[in-house]
């Protein structure tokens, strides 16, 4: 143990030397054993990803809450992992390979996915090593990657079985489609922004009648080359006389149908509508309906095909623009207006999606979801906050099929194997198929050669899907001793953001393969935005480099100044100075340590009554607060947590209770007094470590000789269910005294060295009580009376009047104090009745809150009649 303590509290090198400690000692590593275990899953980040304030806020959350498991006696296990990201991580490959002037379209599957396992070793994992800066204490020992062996076992698996049991199917229907990606995406990966574009008005001349024609608006013109039909509702007097009848579509010239259909809306636009049906998917569905051609007339890189005829291989909105100035040319642009209109983009690469028919597999959801929905609406799954209950219950009583693929190469390749005939089976590996495909015909002479594995791969949610499940090999091996300890979780930590992507889903699976839910709670973290409520972004340049601020303000800074402003479910507005302020109270921890370490400590020294009072103040406020931190945690209310640890180390401990037991200058301590403090201080560290796990671990350690392997972490705190509430109030009461002693002291400019007089006039205190407040009002002596003190100035604290006799006193002024303090009182007294005969208030409101509001009026009832007749004194 040093003995010598720095005056300067070092946050990085005290960061690393215990980081590298608690590994060394695999302090983080958990195996199941006869306690009770306290699982976390991390939501997996992108492998090539890099640490951003949304990780910072939503690792810090989980590491408080399994430091804290630990201090309960929990064996808490934390498994942390990365997620493959197809669509993220193949495009970071093919911009690489094409940097180094290779196009992916050059190269075999087989030495594609070569580079991207190069990529992924070379990037992979780097966000997971600037976790370790944070303080996250992951089992890193259990490090999972959805592409691992386990996992990519696992998803297979699970798809064969999906499979057999006719909950996957492939078929054609309209999707998302991103042409830069060139791949499908779910409607939970794409994102609509509100623009302003253009309305387009064009004509369809009638096919016979060269002076009669039809008027639809579009914001699509470049789609007129895939129209099959115009539709008008059967209701509409004013294209009845059309029934029938057909159009020609300007530029191509091609002869198609009006027809009839109510689902167009008599009253929006022109009462006339296009019908593309392989680029809408509310024209799809009158396709089908109506029985109309299909003509997709986009190549996969949103270029014109040659379906189109005109402008082939043209990127899509070049091709808008030149068919709005052929469409003038021709004569059939009627007119164009401004259009403000909502567009979806690619989560991912930020491009403009394309609705596109086109054969995917897609996964039955109304089943899966049926007790994933009924689960959580009863709380046997409990959400926090409450509120996104019913966010989760619209999408899953409104939930469509999941399109689970996807046309790219990284990621889990679907496991169905097709035959010449067109005819497939799904097996989980090529000999399982080969046998398969046997069996199915026959024909005991084929091959794996007669075979051909299907192109694409599975969506990476897939994979994630099964996460809580996967990590502990609960798909390969149902029954080990590892799935059977650790599921299912404890909580699940994450955004609100992908409620549907994943919390759903994982729910889902875990009813569908274990018949359980994966986790009991599922705490929703918010968005981290920037003062203004913008959200962080690097394009904005309002996103603070994670590293950097811990470089700046320390691990434990930056933890608590994410915390201070994060409430569960809302959205943590960013502020700089908060991470300092976790980095000022970090030196206010260090400062108070070196202070105590400082006294010198006499064996023979009495203990006085201000430190007696003073210990048995402290016990139970730090009672109290322990019992109030049961109840936050379990609440998820993380941060009014750390508030409440925080008002306690700076409020209750360092500005009071230091100053009560703290020896007069140049005098020793008590040694009774002194552990005592100790004692405090060591379980003060105790209660901050899942906040503050750096510093807290530096001074236990000083605390007392430790031997190597010993660390906070795995100290225990007791339940504190009770604690006494009337030494709490005498406490509260106390330091209201004293307050007030100082207030006049202040008013009168009164320096504390010279020792003033005090007068009660009400219930006594005790001799210890009375101590704390000599020592810190500096009082010379206390008395009792029954009688106001002439020529004093008072103040008042509960139904207790307290007098401090000053030489020239001025009355006038006393009494121009005390009338300001009569109206005030007055108007809260006002303010107190006014909700006290508010029946809707006395009616709804619990009867611990009424009671309040009944004891605040007793209280400023007694107080105006005691500044009321001192007023008549003066």
């Amino acid at each position: 143990m040093d003995i010598e303590i720095p005056s300067k509290y070092n946050a990085s090198e005290v960061e690393k030397k215990w980081y590298e400690y608690w590994l060394r000692h695999k302090h983080f590593h958990s195996e199941p054993d006869n306690r009770e275990p306290y699982t976390i899953v991390i939501p997996p980040p992108n492998v090539t990803g890099v640490l951003h304030m949304g990780h910072m806020l939503n690792n810090t959350i989980q590491d408080v809450l399994i430091r804290r498991a630990r201090t309960k006696g929990y064996n808490a296990c934390w498994v942390p992992g990365t997620d493959h990201a197809s669509i993220a991580t193949e495009a970071k490959v093919v911009n690489k390979l094409q940097e180094e002037g290779i196009p992916k379209s050059s190269l075999t599957r087989e030495t594609f996915m070569k580079h991207a396992w190069e990529w992924t070793d070379k990037h992979g994992g780097i966000i997971l090593n600037q976790l370790q800066k944070l303080g996250a204490s992951c089992d890193w020992d259990r490090t999972s990657f959805t592409m691992d062996k386990e996992c990519s076992t696992s998803v297979i698996k699970v798809f064969v079985d999906l499979f057999n049991k006719g909950l996957v199917y492939r078929g054609a229907r309209m999707v998302n489609w991103d042409p830069h990606a060139q791949t499908a995406v779910s409607d939970e990966e794409v994102i609509h922004k509100e623009e302003q574009s253009k309305l387009y008005y064009i004509t369809y001349q009638i096919v016979g009648k060269p002076d009669e024609s039809v008027r639809i608006a579009t914001t699509r013109p470049e789609t007129i080359l895939g129209d099959t039909a115009v539709c008008v509702n059967p209701n509409d007097e004013r294209f009845k006389h059309l029934a029938g009848k057909k159009v020609i579509v300007p530029l191509v010239m091609r002869e198609v149908p009006i027809i009839q259909d109510e689902y167009v809306d008599m009253e929006f636009g022109t009462g006339c509508l296009k019908i593309t049906p392989a680029h809408d998917e509310n024209d799809y569905n009158i396709g089908l309906r109506h029985k109309l051609d299909c003509i997709d007339i986009f190549n996969n890189d949103g270029t014109i095909s040659e379906n189109g005829e005109l402008f082939v291989g043209e990127d899509r909105f070049v091709a808008r623009d030149k068919i709005v100035s052929e469409l003038q040319k021709a004569g059939n642009l009627e007119k164009v207006e401004d259009y403000t209109n909502k567009i979806g983009y690619s989560e991912r690469t930020n491009v403009v999606i394309e609705p596109k028919l086109s054969t995917q597999w897609f996964l039955k959801m109304k089943d899966l979801c049926a007790p994933a929905l009924e689960n959580v609406m009863n709380d046997e799954i409990e959400f926090f906050p409450k509120k996104f209950k019913n966010v989760y219950r619209h999408w899953m009583e409104n939930i469509k099929d999941w399109c689970i693929s996807r046309q790219l190469w990284w990621g889990h390749r679907i496991p169905v194997y097709y035959l010449s005939d067109g005819s497939f089976v799904c097996a989980e590996s090529e000999d399982e198929a080969v046998r398969t495909a046997q069996e199915k015909t026959g024909n005991k002479n084929l091959t794996a050669s007669d075979l051909r594995q299907d192109e694409d791969v599975l969506d990476t949610w897939a994979s994630s899907w099964l996460w809580p499940i996967s990590v502990f090999n609960g798909v390969t091996e149902p029954d080990n001793p590892e799935i059977s300890y650790y599921y299912p979780t404890n909580v699940l930590v994450t955004g609100h953001d992908i409620i549907f992507f994943w919390v759903a889903r994982m729910i889902m699976s875990g009813y569908q393969l274990r018949d359980e839910y994966p986790f009991k709670h599922v705490y929703f973290t918010g968005m981290v935005r920037d003062a203004q409520r913008r959200k962080m972004s690097k394009s904005l340049g309002n996103s603070p480099e994670p590293l950097d601020l811990i470089e700046k303000y320390g691990a434990d800074g930056v933890r608590v100044g994410m915390l201070l402003c994060s409430p569960a479910g809302g959205d943590l507005l960013f502020d700089e100075s908060l991470t300092e302020q976790g980095r000022n109270f970090a030196s206010k921890i260090w400062n108070a340590f070196r202070l105590i370490k400082g006294w010198e400590v006499s064996e023979d020294e009495k203990q006085p009554n201000y430190a007696v009072a003073g210990i048995a103040f402290f016990e139970e406020k730090l009672k109290e607060a322990q019992k109030l931190l049961e109840e936050q945690y379990s609440a998820y209310k993380i941060s009014e947590a750390l508030m409440t640890v925080y008002r306690l180390f700076w409020d209750d401990f360092s500005s009071w209770f230091l100053e009560i037991v703290k020896p007069r200058y140049g005098s020793p301590i008590d040694k009774t007094t002194y552990t005592q403090t100790i004692s405090f201080f060591e379980t003060m560290m105790k209660v901050l470590h899942p906040f503050m796990p750096f510093i807290t671990e530096e001074i236990w350690q000083r605390l007392e000789e430790r031997t190597d392997g010993e660390t906070i972490m795995f100290e225990c705190l007791p339940t504190i269910t009770n604690y006494n509430q009337k030494l709490t109030d005498s406490y509260a009461t106390c330091k209201e005294i004293v307050a007030g002693i100082r207030g006049v002291r202040k008013e009168k400019q009164i320096p504390f060295k010279e020792g003033i007089n005090l007068f009660i006039k009400g219930i006594g205190t005790d001799t210890q009580t009375q101590a704390v407040i000599k020592k810190l009002g500096n009082i010379s002596t206390i008395e009792f009376t029954e009688e106001e003190q002439k020529g004093a100035t008072s103040f008042r604290v509960g139904v207790r009047e307290f007098y401090i006799p000053i030489a020239g006193t001025n009355s006038e002024e006393e009494k121009e104090k005390i009338t300001e303090e009569l109206k005030y009182t007055q108007g809260f007294l006002k303010i107190v009745d006014k909700k006290l005969l508010n029946e809707k208030f006395m009616a709804g409101a619990p009867q611990q809150v009424i009671d309040a509001e009944q004891k605040k009026k007793t209280d400023a009832l007694e107080k105006i009649d005691m500044l009321e007749k001192r007023l008549d004194s003066l």
